[in-house]
């Protein structure tokens, strides 16, 4: 079984993190108040597919320019 480290909170950690949150807030929003709110749930998962298949994500950079490193193996 993979357990994450959680002992500090590196880049790829924030990245799930604001991935989820994301795609909840979408969720939330889309039930509530308007169904298009489901376009930001729907980027959210582009974006997940586009890092899968090229391992370029544009969070990722954002973060990265703000201070947050990649883990170290």
């Amino acid at each position: 079984m993979y357990i994450a480290k959680k002992d500090t909170w590196y880049l790829e950690r924030i990245i799930w993190l604001l991935a989820g949150a994301f795609t909840l807030t979408g969720t939330v929003l889309a039930a509530v108040h308007s169904k298009y709110w489901l376009i930001l749930t729907g980027l959210v998962g582009v974006n997940l597919l586009i890092f899968a298949f090229t391992g370029f994500c544009v969070m990722a950079n954002i973060l990265y320019k703000f201070g947050a490193r990649p883990r170290i193996s």
